[in-house]
């Protein structure tokens, strides 16, 4: 049931805590495909509504890697988008997709970065470990939209592209999308109104091919604000090195510090250590950065493993391989919290976009 826009009244989420092995449903009978799938958190979304999630383009090893070990995706393609939209010998099947999914590197377009600096310049970044620019991806990927011709895409993205100077991408966007036969909408969402425990503020674009009024789809969330006291689990780890500026800032954290950066600034000094968050039991958590570093502001340890996993949404069986804080931090926060796109996709399948699909008509 879809809420009025206007309703006062909060839902509570509960099912932030999950595993693979027992709360994904029957399949749906809708095909998707996940480009930039990175630790599969858009595909365990798009599971968990009953889709079936048959393939994937990554362009890191080591991340593709950890994809394939948790989900085993029928076909795979390590390797750069650009090369993937060369491919002549792709099957049939991904031709007859329902919904296309992307989340393209976001680093450009992040208010914390270089951003405009950034834009058209090609550098090494980790993804992949090779040269490369990153803001011109969102286009790729449209050209990928047009290659398979799904019947609906999906394009994810960091806040700070709607933001200044980058509205200009979004222009860009819709009429790229135009210009290929798609009617496209988009949307600001925030983790923390969706049922997801942490502020993660992203935009979603939703483009279709198909005789649909974008306009109809209710993309309002209510949900009452988890707050890290009840995602809270094991014990904090210590910080070994006491010696750092980072250890003894931390010592004087008072719950209104989100940052070890404002901490420095109450000392009346520059701010610095931009990654560096710190998180109290009655705040939600911060965003989830690939790189960041988290402490417990009560106890003054780093956070738990656990800690991140359930503020990404990711389950409590996921493998990450390698099970280091600073690996989990990386997966998650390249990642996209898998009840996001829970949410996102019930409302779709709730406003009739997929009515040809579920009612086994063809198009």
């Amino acid at each position: 049931m879809q809420l009025s826009f206007f309703e006062d009244k909060k839902e509570k989420s509960t099912d932030w805590k999950w595993t693979m092995a027992n709360d994904y449903p029957q399949k749906n009978g809708l095909k998707v495909f996940s480009c930039f799938a990175c630790g599969g958190g858009s595909t365990m979304g798009y599971k968990l509504v009953g889709c079936d999630v048959i393939g994937c383009n990554e362009i890191d090893p080591q991340m593709n890697k950890v994809y394939v070990e948790n989900h085993h995706p029928k076909y795979n393609y390590l390797e750069d988008i650009r090369d993937f939209n060369k491919r002549e010998d792709l099957p049939q099947e991904l031709y007859d997709l329902d919904v296309l999914d992307g989340s393209p590197p976001c680093s450009t377009f992040s208010m914390a970065g270089q951003r405009e600096e950034a834009w058209g310049i090609e550098k090494k970044f980790r993804e992949g470990q090779k040269m490369q620019t990153l803001d011109d991806l969102l286009f790729v990927f449209i050209d990928t939209v047009a290659k398979l011709k799904p019947k609906v895409a999906i394009l994810e993205n960091v806040e700070g592209l709607t933001l200044g100077n980058a509205w200009k991408y979004v222009q860009q966007i819709y009429k790229k999308f135009n210009d290929i036969g798609y009617k496209v909408k988009h949307w600001l969402l925030k983790g923390e109104t969706m049922g997801v425990p942490q502020t993660r503020h992203r935009v979603f674009f939703v483009a279709t091919r198909l005789d649909f009024d974008l306009d109809k789809i209710n993309m309002y969330f209510n949900y009452e604000p988890i707050t890290y006291g009840v995602i809270k689990s094991d014990k904090g780890i210590e910080i070994e090195n006491k010696n750092t500026n980072t250890f003894k800032l931390l010592q004087m954290a008072t719950p209104d510090d989100k940052r070890i950066a404002d901490i420095y600034l109450k000392l009346g000094q520059k701010e610095k250590c931009f990654n560096d968050k710190i998180v109290w039991e009655h705040r939600v958590f911060n965003t989830v950065a690939a790189g960041m570093n988290v402490f417990r502001g009560s106890e003054k340890t780093r956070v738990s493993c656990k800690d991140i996993i359930y503020a990404q949404t990711f389950p409590e069986d996921y493998n990450f391989i390698n099970n280091s804080l600073n690996n989990i931090i990386y997966i998650c926060g390249m990642s996209v919290p898998p009840i996001m796109i829970k949410r996102l996709m019930t409302r779709l399948i709730e406003s009739g976009l997929f009515d040809y699909r579920l009612k086994n008509e063809t198009i």
